[in-house]
């Protein structure tokens, strides 16, 4: 296998896609027996462990000249004793995914693994026919602590000759991360589902605060720095940068945005929207109490009217 593409294409990949196929390796290894039966009465423990299940399916996204991005996935169904894929599925899922998203085609697929292997090519020849130059996203589910990247490798074929024979072969590529806005906000949400460590929910909110805070503490001194650096260029203690006053004008330019008179009267509409919502909350919760202590009032006057007192007159 090669070290690297030579096609000089750029990708692009959505986390949704990295989140889909772990959760689909997840659910297919959950699912699946630990081990197999023991012949003869023999104990299963005494048994090796069964391998890790591989999970196929496709890869969706856009290629606009020389970038690939890759936003989306989904599963296929796959028969490992003719290592070929169900193709009336395939298109079946290809033609729902059209309707829902005209301008994605599938880029390639993915599967999970330390390596490629011999049998993938037999798979990706398959899915030429649809994608002439498809791409293989291969997930390692192995945990390795020490290891700081991402366990995706995304891979092209190129035809190499080897002793005199072509053939296509599995060359690296490398991939850059993109997202979008919901994508963040749903990572991020994600990450701080549930601590790492096993802590409390009081621990997740010291964490989360701990961390806002340090984000708007650096915030703060970059602000300091930038401004000591723009009164020293009012001085003449340092020389003028126009390059750098564009760039600090442009960002001031955005500032008064956020006080221009639609942001005031949307601003004042949510703002008023909330004090009526927590009025009527409180309202509500009157008028539950007072209930409660006139029905508390009615219980003890009719106790006291039926030992002779006069009649409740609530």
């Amino acid at each position: 296998m090669a070290s690297s593409s030579s096609s000089g294409l750029t990708f692009k990949l959505h986390p949704l896609v990295i989140v889909n196929i772990s959760d689909h390796y997840t659910r297919v290894k959950s699912q699946s027996l630990p081990t197999q039966a023991a012949p003869n009465n023999a104990d299963a423990s005494s048994l090796p462990p069964a391998p890790p299940p591989r999970v196929f399916g496709c890869v969706i996204g856009v290629q606009r000249g020389r970038t690939v991005e890759i936003f989306n996935s989904f599963e296929l169904l796959y028969d490992p004793s003719a290592h070929s894929l169900d193709r009336a599925f395939l298109e079946k899922k290809q033609e729902l995914y059209k309707k829902v998203f005209p301008n994605f085609y599938i880029l390639g697929w993915y599967s999970t693994g330390s390596d490629a292997q011999e049998s993938d090519m037999v798979i990706h020849k398959a899915l030429m026919d649809i994608n002439e130059s498809p791409v293989y996203v291969l997930l390692n589910p192995s945990i390795n602590p020490a290891q700081k990247d991402l366990p995706i490798t995304i891979y092209e074929s190129e035809l190499h000759v080897i002793d005199g024979i072509p053939q296509l072969i599995f060359v690296r590529s490398s991939y850059t991360i993109e997202t979008v806005e919901a994508e963040r906000i749903s990572v991020d949400h994600v990450a701080h589902l549930k601590p790492s460590d096993g802590g409390s929910a009081a621990t997740q909110l010291a964490a989360h605060l701990t961390g806002i805070h340090s984000a708007t503490k650096m915030l703060n001194s970059r602000i300091r720095v930038l401004h000591h650096y723009l009164l020293a260029m009012q001085k003449g203690d340092i020389p003028c940068e126009n390059s750098l006053l564009r760039q600090v004008s442009s960002l001031l330019r955005r500032l008064p945005a956020i006080e221009s008179e639609k942001f005031q009267d949307d601003f004042l509409m949510e703002y008023n929207d909330t004090l009526l919502i927590t009025y009527l909350a409180m309202f509500t919760n009157c008028t539950s109490t007072m209930n409660e202590l006139v029905d508390k009032f009615n219980t003890a006057y009719d106790r006291h009217s039926r030992r002779g007192g006069r009649t409740a007159f609530i």
